[in-house]
């Protein structure tokens, strides 16, 4: 029997469920219809997108570019985190600090920060200059904006992996231990089984805020081949409503989807265990 809801209850959550229909659901609905509208007697707005191969390979590289800022950022910030869960040592908290720090810019500080890294009069530029006599400049492509998306990305990782590290059973891996197992054993069959939820939660939210990710990539230039830089130039550019609606349906289609199976992932991961 399905319990009912008190009417207490019922009148507490009004003003959400206002909030919600009046500033999600109902522009939602908006966009998925504007998506479907066609411009100058041209096909509906995701046909234009299905059909587009230039389309197409712009979420198909946005979605390779994520999952490749997902699996950096899930082994450089798991390993950063674990240690300095176990680890005391004079300057941790200044350390952890200093890696998370990143999580306080707005993707227009980040692409800034790459640009002086790796644009033109950037660091690497400098060096490359100096070293073979030719500049080093990789902030404008994929590459560079990649290394953004890790700059908010790995803290996260760090952030949830020391979380997840307080409530793992240490007895499990003294026990491994007095069994013989090696650490890379205790590591493979008992740390990442028992982090693997967190894991797969925070990779799934890397995942999803790369996929979005405008700042970053609109100060390292329009021209970059992914989503959220179509939607904006297809947008303020030509002023294609139904073709920017379309995408943004279509991305938050595909996201929806990563997050969902995330779940799921986690949530079978956590039944193993």
């Amino acid at each position: 029997m399905v319990p009912r809801l008190r009417p207490t209850a019922a009148w507490a959550l009004a003003p959400a469920a206002a909030v919600l229909f009046a500033f999600w659901l109902l522009p939602l609905a908006h966009l998925v219809l504007l998506g479907g509208q066609s411009r100058d007697g041209s096909d509906s707005g995701y046909w234009q997108v299905l059909s587009s191969a230039q389309y197409l390979g712009s979420l198909a590289q946005t979605c390779l570019l994520a999952l490749a800022t997902t699996l950096a950022a899930l082994l450089v910030g798991g390993f950063s985190g674990f240690f300095l869960s176990r680890q005391r040592f004079f300057g941790r908290s200044v350390l952890v600090a200093l890696l998370t720090f990143p999580l306080a810019f707005p993707g227009v500080v980040v692409g800034f920060l790459v640009i002086l890294l790796a644009g033109r009069q950037g660091l690497f530029a400098s060096l490359g200059l100096g070293l073979v006599g030719e500049r080093w400049v990789f902030a404008y492509s994929l590459m560079g904006l990649c290394i953004g998306y890790l700059y908010f990305s790995i803290p996260r990782v760090i952030l949830t992996v020391m979380a997840a590290c307080e409530s793992l059973d240490r007895s499990l891996e003294e026990a491994a231990r007095s069994l013989g197992a090696s650490h890379w054993r205790v590591l493979c069959d008992v740390i990442v089984p028992g982090l693997a939820p967190a894991l797969v939660s925070c990779g799934a939210i890397c995942f999803a805020t790369s996929m979005g990710a405008f700042g970053t990539a609109f100060t390292l230039g329009t021209r970059l081949n992914v989503t959220p830089v179509a939607i904006y130039n297809v947008f303020t550019n030509y002023a294609n409503f139904a073709v920017a609606a379309a995408l943004s349906v279509v991305l938050g289609l595909v996201t929806w989807a990563v997050l969902l199976l995330a779940r799921r992932l986690a949530k079978d991961s956590r039944t193993v265990l």
